[in-house]
């Protein structure tokens, strides 16, 4: 009885995991998204334009592969999907008309929630998920890698942006903690 409940539990636990990274993959590619939006309509930087096209790339490849496993594994996303895009969306275009500096925090503040979190799924996948694992790792490098852009390109938490990396990472938080479980 006990193996099967771990088992059972295992199962839900990778559910989770796969569901949340799915919906958090897209909401990167929402919150570059909103800033490229931002960059093409009102502030006009074509160094960091390049740069968050490349960082969506990457979200893309990620995005993909939770796709592809949530589908496999029969796995319903969140119900929130039109939700974290419409707050990716808006996120991404608010922070980019704040700034370059403001643009640079939310993805340095998202990457650090997301690096721990990763960090926290690595801790608890077994060898029967080898091969999630390995992706895992290889995204939290990739998310690792933003962040530091990120604070390369001018992040800081100096000032009023610290009440602003507090804000960005409550709110990535709460959608990691509902997006598990809906």
């Amino acid at each position: 009885y006990w193996l099967l409940k771990m088992k059972k539990t295992d199962k839900k636990l990778i559910e989770e995991f796969l569901r949340v990274d799915h919906a958090g993959e897209r909401g990167a590619i929402k919150i570059y998204e909103g800033q490229l939006l931002a960059l093409k309509t009102f502030m006009k930087n074509d160094d960091l334009k390049s740069k968050l096209e490349e960082m969506k790339l990457h979200e893309q490849e990620h995005a993909d592969f939770f796709d592809k496993e949530i589908k496999k594994r029969n796995i319903k996303p969140t119900k929130f999907l039109p939700l974290w895009d419409l707050l990716g969306v808006g996120l991404g275009f608010g922070s980019t008309l704040m700034g370059k500096k403001a643009a640079m925090l939310c993805t340095a503040s998202v990457e650090e929630v997301i690096d721990k979190h990763y960090q926290n799924q690595i801790n608890q996948l077994k060898d029967d998920e080898k091969e999630l694992k390995n992706k895992i790792i290889k995204f939290r490098d990739d998310e690792i890698h933003h962040k530091n852009i990120a604070y390369e390109e001018g992040a800081t938490k100096d000032g009023i942006y610290s009440i602003m990396d507090k804000i960005i990472k409550t709110g990535s938080k709460i959608a990691i903690g509902i997006s598990e479980k809906f």
